[in-house]
């Protein structure tokens, strides 16, 4: 019996230890053996003392893991260092409460510490803690458990379950491990043994499934990453300069006398203006030479409705008709002040920059490029798997343009990737990525890297992609069949927990 202190300290070292199985460090078994120390942590009949732990561990886990989010509000954002790192601290003992609501959730239902507890409650009340933090307050699912074992063979299950349902094999995989340590009784340790090896044979076997087909001729694709440096980005000194640089090395793409490009990208609000602004000017030329060229081009560009006076983060597609997608998942306290009515007294007093834009619909039509429906995303958007899914199937391919400037070196560039590639991988699509400062990447329908920019460096990310049709199981259903596992896991927990008999 561990002292009080002790099981403290290491649930805390095991959740500071836990952002290595993440990109860039990917060390994907950390993902197994540190949540089974937590739960090999877990006591008997306390749940209070359940709560301490997991909230130790979920501080040691965001505390390193977001720990980039004072570098947006104090670098990029003009907010004091000291104010930077309190707002930074406040959103990892927030996010703490979740990790904290699964270890209770687990001891309630089943206090005893045996199977009911660690493949039942433990794996469900994780995987219903972070499809919480999914939603609640428009959603945080950032460092899901599922996305450390893009290249293990539970990734298998994420064209079928999605993130959330290979975070539950994950868990039921470290719930076993932390059965096999608690439960002394050779019987249940070679079942446990058998359990996993099922699971991940199966997983082995689902990668070989290719869930939807190729249509369509390829396209020549080329991803320009500016790398204009965030606290240049919106200085007029500094606009032509920067139109100049994607328009130069567009230039260079489209008069390749060895390659006919189909499709250009630029990244997040590449053309730092209005549209209304350079429309007749800068815009006019962009779109006489992508025709000119053969070629269609999608860039981000800020868009203001005069009519309305609301203003929008937006692509637009250039090289026929001016269309647009206007971006519907807003970043809270970046991008929009949620509940406005209610905290702008607060803002007032509090030094954080926040903008003001306006989300776009849900029912948008989707852009086209070479006659392709295509899937657009805007940074954030890339990590809500079960909204991503609402262009599908009609969409061939999917576009993600982003600005990971705001995180200045740090992990988050790496692990936004990490989730760009689940999204490809759940939806059996060729992902494109356009980012500023990097990391700009093709993403295969199997959530591999097939290619990929510097971070840092101007950049021309070039690749030969396959539009594809057909639906995916998790397209089709989304995270209902895992949230109906994870219902009836809870249930059974709960039924089950006075009549199972631990050994004495």
């Amino acid at each position: 019996m561990l002292p009080p202190w002790l099981g403290s300290l290491l649930a805390l070292a095991a959740g500071a230890g836990l952002p290595l199985a993440f990109a860039p460090f990917d060390v994907s078994v950390l993902a197994i053996i540190l949540p089974a120390l937590l739960l090999v942590l877990l006591p008997e009949r306390r749940p209070r003392r359940a709560l301490g732990l997991g909230y130790l561990f979920g501080l040691g886990w965001f505390g390193l893991g977001v720990s980039w989010v004072h570098i947006s509000i104090h670098e990029f954002g003009g907010t004091p260092l000291a104010a930077a790192l309190l707002v930074a601290a406040l959103l990892v003992a927030f996010l703490a409460l979740f990790p904290a609501l699964a270890a209770w959730l687990t001891v309630r239902l089943a206090p005893t510490a045996g199977w009911p507890r660690y493949l039942l409650a433990a794996p469900a009340a994780w995987v219903l803690a972070e499809w919480l933090r999914g939603w609640l307050f428009t959603g945080f699912p950032w460092l899901l458990a599922g996305y450390t074992q893009l290249d293990s063979p539970l990734a298998g299950f994420a064209p079928v379950l999605g993130v959330y349902g290979v975070g539950l094999l994950l868990l039921l995989t470290a719930g076993a491990l932390a059965a096999g340590i608690r439960i002394r009784r050779n019987g249940l340790r070679v079942g446990l043994l058998f359990l996993v090896m099922t699971l991940w044979l199966g997983g082995a076997l689902l990668q070989r499934q290719d869930w939807t087909r190729p249509t369509g001729a390829a396209l020549e694709v080329s991803l320009i990453q500016g790398n204009i440096a965030q606290d240049r980005k919106w200085q007029e000194a500094w606009q032509r300069a920067t139109l100049a640089r994607y328009l130069g090395l567009s230039r260079q793409e489209w008069g390749d006398p060895e390659r006919q490009v189909d499709l250009v990208i630029w990244p997040e609000t590449a053309i730092p203006a209005f549209y209304h602004q350079i429309e007749d000017g800068f815009l006019r030329q962009l779109r006489r030479e992508t025709r000119q060229a053969g070629s269609e081009l999608l860039v981000g560009i800020p868009v203001l409705d005069r009519e309305h006076w609301a203003y929008y983060n937006a692509v637009m597609r250039v090289g026929g008709e001016d269309s647009f997608y206007f971006k519907r998942h807003l970043v809270p306290f970046g991008e929009y002040l949620p509940l406005r009515d209610w905290l702008g007294t607060l803002l007032q007093v509090m030094p954080l920059p926040v903008a003001d834009f306006s989300a776009g619909t849900a029912d948008q039509t989707l852009l086209q490029v070479r006659g392709h429906p295509v899937g657009v995303s805007i940074c954030y958007e890339v990590i809500f798997g079960a909204e991503l899914i609402a262009a599908l199937p009609e969409a061939r391919l999917l576009v993600n343009v982003s600005n990971d400037a705001w995180f200045g070196d740090s992990l988050a560039p790496h692990q936004h990737l990490q989730m760009a590639r689940m999204r490809a991988l759940e939806t059996g699509r060729e992902l494109l990525r356009a980012t500023n400062t990097g990391i700009s990447a093709v993403i295969d329908h199997r959530g591999g890297l097939r290619a990929r920019g510097p971070q840092f460096e101007v950049a021309v990310v070039r690749a030969r992609v396959q539009p594809r049709e057909g639906a995916t199981p998790y397209v089709q259903r989304g995270d209902l069949p895992v949230l109906l596992l994870v219902a009836g896991m809870l249930l059974l927990g709960y039924a089950v927990r006075y009549r199972y008999k631990p050994e004495q």
